[in-house]
């Protein structure tokens, strides 16, 4: 305790900046005694320098907070120009970055002190000497490079190359930083000696860098995409000499990192491990940097040849920011495949935690990881080929199902949901995912879902029925997209088990009742979708999809009922009133569930009292993707959004030909859609039989119907010839028969891809905020500032 009395005694407090007394700039003694603190860490500075002292000094002694900043500032450049060779320098640098991070947030709060680090200080000039005040450069750029030199400052945060110690100390203006990167990976083939100290250092000056970064928590969401945020631009400009061996070394050290302790299981607990905060830090500075509106520029993927080093300068020139720039220009296949590795390996930690509880240590970043993922995808369209040239791809699908299914019935991790599913929404717009999907799943991560025998593409269908009918409420706006997804892959699939029809034919059902078609406005899509699944399933994968074919037959009356569907009013109020009995908007009953696997939990709620971020709304599935139809060939063309639903004279298409797939959206005007669903949120939209006919006589059923007309009177009479009542003999003449010539013309297979746009950069940042905000508790940096970007909310 005297120590800390001392401590808060001697120097590092700011209690002394409140008076209205100035404290002067080039008082050299106070500053000494004011920096040279005995060590520390920086839960003490945040113990130290509450949040009410700083909110005082910005009120009452406004000029001292800048002498502050500007001093703290001068004192990390000082540290960067002198190579940190002393222990009391290195003290001097942690203590000022500590303080900074500490001190940010609360200027970054108030609008009106916004502008003050991008402000120039008198003396400070970009050249150094005694140059004009015009060529000063701004606290923030100070700042910023200071920080980006320490990060490559020999003995402090990397390996010295020099032998002897009589030498002179590396010049830290004359070294390379790229034979420092911190990690063999992507462009570097040399694994630096793991040193904890240089670790923790990284870290702390990371923290501030990332703190720098947070001024977009404090601005409201806005969709436009010129608010790019100044710190990340300058930081990731040409201005910044190190960005290239910094953002490989960031890369390098989330993909290379392995939480089980270097392969030997149960090894966390025997050391403590200096990597992890590192890691965190690293793949939270790394999306942020990332955060790049792709759909307002021309897009940053290029195609570099495949030779030479690992971003090769051939290329047309990319994005402004360095940091898109690089990732989108990653080429080799070695690299591709150390990313992958790495992210899978990550990703899968949790499920390991499964089967073989403690054996690895748990790590908790799944979140910044699957940005990450995303982001790569998203930037580097040759990363995103490699991914689905191999099963490897079934690495990351397995990881995202498990979080997608243990986080179904918890609000507070629904933004988690909502990147899962953008990422298989994403992979399913290219058909090598569809064909990946027939690999057996033989992997048994207890999840708490029924035990069935299958392939990849049953999991999933069986991990989205699970979310439908037993997630929470407010997952609902992803229907969609997880209906979506199935219809992407359906064309592909080649056999589905008994389980995953099942739940296919339970979805159908639960949502073709008329309560639910009639009470909002859009539900019909849901049918529509399913519809469509069904078709491709039929046309293209007739052989080997017996299981459905039955299931389809055995529950032939869902057909039968939606082709018959009622449009007069009366009907329509009936069903209607059915709903007012049956609150549950879809009931789990006849889904014949079956046991969960053996050591599953069920999906939890969150406990009472969790905190979570406010996320923007997401664009509709007609905004998130664009139809494309594929070829004979394989290859896709991009559709019209217009010409697939309207034919030449403007008039809808002919009804139920199954020729034409649907669109996704029925052909309203812009007008009556904006009435439709203005109306709908305001609870007063009413089902009119207009309304009803102008979708009901849309719904592609006629393949259906074919195939219901020519097998039902034959597996009737099988079962009258043979008094059937085993199932297995049905099965076996379904898989033997054929409905060649039968039906109708397959229709053209439509696939509708993701494509980037501003209403998901504008999520992905949000959600990516949120996550880092929570994940920042100690020390809180940002807990209790006014942020902007989000609401803070207890489920």
């Amino acid at each position: 305790a005297d120590d800390w009395m001392l401590w808060n005694g001697s120097s590092m407090s700011i209690t002394t900046f409140i008076s209205p007394q100035p404290v002067e700039a080039t008082d050299d003694a106070f500053w000494d005694q004011f920096w040279a603190d005995t060590a520390t860490s920086v839960q003490d500075v945040f113990a130290l320098v509450p949040a009410a002292e700083i909110r005082a000094v910005r009120e009452e002694s406004p000029s001292n907070l800048a002498t502050l900043c500007y001093k703290a500032v001068e004192k990390l450049v000082q540290g960067a120009e002198s190579g940190c060779h002393t222990e009391k320098e290195r003290q001097i640098v942690l203590n000022c970055c500590r303080l900074l991070t500490r001190i940010l947030p609360y200027i970054f709060e108030d609008p009106d002190w916004r502008g003050f680090f991008w402000s120039t200080v008198p003396g400070a000039g970009r050249g150094g000497g005694d140059e004009d005040d015009e060529n000063a450069r701004p606290l923030a750029e100070s700042l910023l490079l200071a920080v980006t030199d320490l990060l490559f400052c020999p003995d402090f945060t990397v390996q010295s190359h020099r032998r002897s110690t009589v030498d002179t100390a590396e010049d830290i203006h004359s070294i390379d930083s790229c034979e420092y990167i911190w990690e063999a990976g992507v462009g570097f083939a040399h694994s630096p000696q793991p040193n904890y100290i240089h670790d923790l250092n990284r870290t702390e000056l990371l923290k501030l860098l990332l703190t720098c970064f947070s001024e977009a928590m404090y601005l409201p969401p806005s969709s436009d995409s010129s608010n790019t945020n100044p710190w990340v631009q300058f930081f990731c400009s040409t201005e910044n000499r190190h960005a290239l061996p910094l953002f490989t070394s960031l890369l390098n050290v989330v993909c290379a990192y392995d939480p089980v302790g270097y392969g030997i299981p149960y090894n966390h607990l025997l050391f403590s491990d200096y990597r992890e905060p590192l890691v965190e830090e690293a793949a939270q500075v790394l999306i942020v940097t990332l955060d790049y509106d792709s759909s307002t520029s021309s897009s940053p993927t290029v195609d570099g040849t495949t030779t030479g080093t690992a971003m090769d300068d051939v290329d047309p020139p990319g994005p402004d920011n360095l940091f898109v720039n690089y990732l989108s220009r990653i080429h080799r296949e070695e690299d591709f495949q150390f990313i992958l590795k790495g992210v899978a390996r990550l990703l899968s930690n949790p499920l390991v935690q499964t089967y073989l509880p403690n054996s690895a240590k748990k790590i908790q970043f799944h979140q910044e990881l699957l940005v990450l993922f995303w982001k790569l995808c998203d930037f580097n369209k040759k990363f995103l080929f490699f991914v689905l040239k191999s099963s490897d791809v079934l690495d990351i699908l397995v990881p995202i199902l498990y979080f997608l299914n243990d986080a179904r019935a918890d609000q507070s991790r629904v933004g988690l949901m909502h990147i899962g599913v953008f990422i298989l929404l994403l992979l399913s717009g290219e058909r090598n995912f569809g064909v990946r999907l027939n690999k057996p799943y033989s992997v048994r991560v207890p999840m708490d879902i029924p035990v069935f025998t299958g392939t990849h593409a049953d999991l999933l269908i069986i991990v989205f029925h699970k979310i439908i009918t037993s997630g929470h409420q407010r997952l609902q706006p992803l229907f969609d997209c997880l209906l979506t997804i199935i219809v992407n892959v359906s064309p592909y699939l080649k056999s589905l088990s008994m389980v995953a029809a099942n739940k296919l034919l339970h979805l159908l059902e639960a949502f073709s009742t008329t309560w639910f078609l009639f009470s909002a406005v859009q539900n019909h899509h849901l049918v529509f979708f399913l519809l469509e699944v069904f078709n491709n399933i039929i046309q293209y994968q007739f052989d080997g999809n017996s299981n459905l074919v039955y299931a389809v037959i055995r529950k032939r009356n869902v057909f039968h009922q939606l082709a018959n569907l009622p449009t007069d009013s009366q009907s329509i109020q009936k069903g209607l009133q059915r709903k007012k009995k049956t609150p549950e908007p879809i009931s789990r009953t006849n889904s014949q569930d079956g046991v969960s696997m053996e050591g599953s939990r069920p999906a939890a709620p969150a406990e009472p009292g969790t905190l979570k971020t406010s996320l923007v709304a997401t664009p509709g599935i007609d905004k998130l993707t664009e139809k494309s139809q594929v070829s004979e060939d394989g290859t896709m063309r991009s559709l019209e959004p217009e010409a697939s639903q309207l034919s030449p004279e403007g008039n809808p298409p002919a009804a139920l030909s199954d020729g034409e797939p649907w669109s996704g959206e029925p052909s309203y005007s812009q007008r009556d859609r904006r009435r439709l669903s203005s109306a709908s949120s305001s609870g007063q939209w009413t089902p009119t039989p207009d309304w009803v006919m102008s979708w009901k006589s849309k719904l592609p059923l006629q393949t259906i119907m074919r195939l219901l007309q020519v097998l039902v009177p034959q597996v009737e009479k099988i079962c009258i010839d043979k008094g059937l009542t085993d199932e297995s003999e049905i099965l076996k003449f379904l898989q033997h028969g054929t409905l060649v010539g039968l039906l109708p013309v397959p229709h053209p297979i439509l696939i509708r891809k993701y494509q980037a746009n501003s209403g998901t950069a504008m999520w992905f940042r949000t959600y990516m905020w949120g996550v880092i905000y929570l994940r920042n508790v100690d020390p809180p940096i940002w807990y209790d500032t006014d942020v902007k970007l989000f609401e803070i909310q207890r489920v």
